[in-house]
């Protein structure tokens, strides 16, 4: 089968998201991902976690969030 999104958080014990993205991309090279976490937009983008122009979701999140996340992740596609 293929897979269309990876959901993952950013900052997780033994590999980060984007370490799961670069393994994932390999074998789906359409793959998109969205991040989320817990920490702030600011610590993620200016600690160089994540680079500027990456889809990310604030945790806690609503569903309504969500889906208006996927609906531009989607849509730009």
């Amino acid at each position: 089968g293929t897979i269309d999104l990876l959901l993952t958080d950013v900052v997780m014990p033994g590999m980060k998201g984007p370490e799961v993205h670069q393994s994932l991309i390999q074998h789906y090279p359409s793959l998109k991902v969205l991040y989320m976490s817990g920490y702030t937009e600011n610590i993620i983008f200016c600690d160089g976690v994540l680079q500027q122009g990456i889809h990310f979701i604030q945790k806690p999140f609503q569903l309504k969030a969500l889906i208006e996340k996927l609906d531009g992740i989607f849509s730009t596609a």
